[in-house]
């Protein structure tokens, strides 16, 4: 049994799906080797969740933010919330923000004046940005580089190029990796993974979502990370130990965490 810890880096413990046994689930963390988690808004509803989650579990921390298919349901109200929730003493980054044109549940221009005004808030509370990019990579790039953020942050689910990933890395962002890495298609994130070194890569789960195999389908937990850390550690050619290790500090480094 190693002593290195698992990071979960992104995890949606407020997700209904969670509400007959949240409590469990969390008070077991220890059992299964996570010592960490970073539970990320993505709703107005979670809002309320996340600030709960913190203050009701020493080994969840906190981000704030609206996920692009829900920016419609944003207004100056919501947002004055999100700002002073960001004063959390365990929030520790802004997100899940930024564009999603395969769902398109709200309109693009909406998703980007609400991506480009939550990175502001990121920058404004000097706290790290969780982005979310789906179907729209190149929109996504270009407006995390125009934002000139002094605070970098990690790409979530990174589902992009390998070049556009070490374009990430070399501008000072991390790759979020997570149950897809096991998937038998999921090619394309291996590459990214061989290519990225491991010290620009945070591990998570997105739970309820993207179950590793062999749970592919099923409810994610914190506790299921360890497949992912096991197929990373065999791309990477080092010992399990190192990736939790290595991707555990990456997180508290970019999350501030002590």
């Amino acid at each position: 049994m190693t002593d290195a810890v698992i990071f979960d880096s992104h995890a949606h413990y407020d997700d209904a799906s969670f509400a007959a046994d949240r409590d469990q689930l969390l008070g077991d963390c220890l059992q299964q080797n996570v010592g960490y988690i970073v539970n990320v808004g993505s709703n107005l509803r979670s809002l309320t969740w996340v600030s709960y989650l913190c203050e009701t579990y020493e080994h969840v921390y906190g981000a704030v933010g609206i996920h692009p298919d829900d920016t419609r349901f944003l207004n100056e109200v919501y947002f004055q919330r999100m700002r002073s929730l960001c004063g959390g003493e365990k929030i520790v980054a802004v997100g899940e923000i930024g564009l999603d044109y395969y769902w398109n549940a709200s309109p693009k221009e909406v998703q980007k004046y609400w991506f480009a005004r939550q990175m502001a808030l990121a920058a404004e509370q000097h706290l790290p940005v969780i982005i979310h990019s789906r179907e729209a990579a190149q929109d996504t790039f270009d407006m995390i580089m125009a934002a000139h953020l002094p605070c970098r942050g990690v790409i979530h689910c990174y589902s992009g190029s390998v070049e556009m990933a070490l374009d990430y890395v070399n501008k000072g962002f991390l790759i979020g990796i997570g149950g897809v890495l096991t998937f038998k298609n999921g090619r394309k994130l291996k590459e990214v993974a061989a290519a990225v070194p491991l010290e620009a890569i945070l591990l998570e789960t997105d739970c309820p979502y993207l179950a590793p195999a062999p749970f592919r389908g099923k409810r994610n937990a914190s506790g299921l990370i360890r497949y992912v850390a096991e197929e990373l550690a065999r791309i990477k050619q080092c010992s399990y130990e190192t990736v939790l290790e290595c991707t555990c500090r990456n997180a508290k480094r970019l999350f501030r965490i002590a």
